[in-house]
């Protein structure tokens, strides 16, 4: 078993938010220490493909971007929360710039690109479609080189430690199964979202809301969780993974096309395929349902584009295609919506601040409310910059408190082992489960059946990581049905069947929930 370890702060995650707040942290003098269950390389932020939205050309841009924000939040957008967003962009993006972040440009200047529901071009990328990995690599370049950041990868982030009605650090487990408690003045939870709860996820493995679980069990408050952001377009072949076809597709041109080959969109939106997303991926999935309930194949169509060189514009997504003996430039590509990014999280104000003392977040695990109901494209990449470097500034600010004193060190309960082949099921079931009841088209019928479905489960009582994460999943999964249940409206990504249409009377607010009380509707 590990020594107790003392750093002043520690941070769980290491995708951009973690990164940029434990960069923040270390310039100021800090000791951190950074933890992630995976290779450091792998994270939610590696597989970002599309680009970063920043308004690179002045106040007008920044003006643009904060009412292209607030219009695809339908009516839900924290507008303190958004202003802080496109405000401090464009310094956070040069910031990258000097720490080496390659991005695209032609003729020496940056290459800027548009994604659906933006009024202009203002998407940055990298290396075509994989700007993402581009972040990461210079956010984890830059803080390798800080001595005061201790990097700690295959450790997983258990629960958190209450003392005195505050947070005063984190249990940990290493590979090994050693177990032990880590220490800190407070605790920044930037561990992503939680894509693993849906059978049909663009999410990596290790997307399995672990820092959402543990701040609900902590007592956190936890916002928004029904607004689960369903991307429009991954690949839909029988036994491939849903691989993520980049809104920057349709950004260049690409049309969506029907079992018929008919274009479709117009009937939905008048930005057709540059709509909203919740409004692509509910047209999608009503297209690819036919007059007897059978499976219909919807289509991205790029052949009629023929002004770029797609192979070298997608690499990544082209180099992946041709496996699958598929062209962009000449094959219809076979698509359908699968969950991409949680909108909800631990409730935060713009610093980061959760309602426990000394416990913050940040990215896609925290929720400020900028996304609103639905997120707008290449947002979150930005939300993890910029909210990253605001947690590590109000971080600064905690003073040692009670986590000065020294700890005993804890045990997890449990028997050591696995779950195995039970885990395996129990994960498979709650995925089906969540995906049919509570996916993108939802009734009171189909929620409450989860809800009973979901109760129904009891995991066993041991340690290991796979038990944890589908811990967590389970906790993920009741908090989006109890929600979507509690909103009797249609918003954004939330879309009730039994109630189409928006109520902004009963709930032009946020919900929130917290352990022993109902879902509740308010500002913030």
């Amino acid at each position: 078993m590990a020594e107790t370890q003392q750093p002043d702060f520690i941070v769980v995650g290491a995708g951009v938010a973690g990164l940029r707040a434990a960069i923040g942290l270390a310039d100021s003098g800090a000791r951190v220490l950074v933890v992630t269950k995976e290779a450091l390389a792998e994270s939610n932020t590696h597989y970002a493909q599309g680009g970063i939205a920043v308004a690179m050309s002045g106040g007008e841009d920044v003006a643009l971007h904060l009412d292209d924000t607030v219009n695809a939040g339908d009516g839900l957008v924290n507008r303190e929360a958004a202003r802080v967003l496109v405000g401090e962009g464009p310094r956070r993006v040069e910031e990258l710039l000097r720490w080496g972040a390659d991005f695209d440009r032609e003729n020496g200047r940056l290459m800027l690109t548009r994604e659906g529901a933006h009024s202009r071009n203002r998407i940055l990328h990298a290396h075509g479609d994989a700007t993402g990995a581009e972040i990461a690599r210079s956010l984890l370049r830059h803080a390798r080189a800080l001595e005061k950041i201790e990097l700690q990868e295959w450790t997983t982030t258990v629960d958190l430690m209450l003392e005195g009605g505050e947070i005063v650090g984190v249990m940990l487990l290493d590979r090994a199964g050693h177990a032990w408690p880590a220490c800190a003045r407070a605790v920044l939870l930037a561990s992503g979202g939680a894509g693993q709860v849906y059978s049909d996820t663009t999410n990596p493995a290790v997307a399995t809301g672990d820092g959402i679980g543990m701040a609900w069990r902590a007592g956190a408050e936890i916002a928004d969780m029904e607004f689960y952001q369903f991307h429009p377009t991954a690949l839909n072949l029988p036994g491939v993974p849903r691989f993520l076809l980049s809104e920057a597709l349709r950004g260049e041109g690409a049309w969506l096309r029907n079992a018929a080959g008919e274009r479709f969109m117009e009937r939905s939106h008048r930005l057709q395929e540059l709509a909203p997303r919740d409004v692509v991926a509910r047209a999608i999935t009503r297209e690819g349902i036919g007059p007897s309930g059978e499976t219909l194949p919807v289509y991205l169509d790029m052949r009629h584009v023929t002004n770029i060189d797609l192979a070298w514009r997608f690499p990544g997504i082209s180099k992946f295609l041709a496996q699958h003996d598929l062209d962009l430039s000449r094959d219809l590509i076979p698509v359908r919506p699968a969950a991409h990014y949680l909108m909800g999280g631990i409730r935060t104000d713009v610093n980061g601040h959760t309602s426990l003392p000394r416990l913050f977040a940040a990215g896609e695990a925290a929720c400020t409310g900028v996304h609103g109901a639905n997120r707008l494209a290449s947002n979150s990449l930005l939300e993890g910059l910029v909210f990253g470097a605001r947690a590590a500034e109000a971080m600064e600010g905690e003073e040692p408190g009670a986590q000065s004193k020294q700890l005993p060190l804890l045990r997890i309960r449990g028997r050591a082992g696995a779950l195995g082949g039970t885990g395996a099921k129990m994960r498979e079931d709650l995925q089906r489960t969540m995906w049919q009841k509570a996916g993108l088209l939802r009734d009171a019928a189909g929620l409450r059946a989860a809800q009973q479905d979901l109760e129904a489960k009891e995991i066993p009582d041991v340690t290991g990581r796979q038990a944890l994460e589908l811990r967590s999943l389970y906790t993920i999964g009741a908090l989006i049905v109890a929600s979507a249940l509690a909103r009797e409206e249609s918003r954004g990504a939330h879309y009730r069947n039994d109630f189409p249409k928006h109520d902004d009377a009963h709930f032009g607010k946020h919900s929130v929930a917290a352990k022993g009380r109902e879902v509740a509707f308010r500002e913030f």
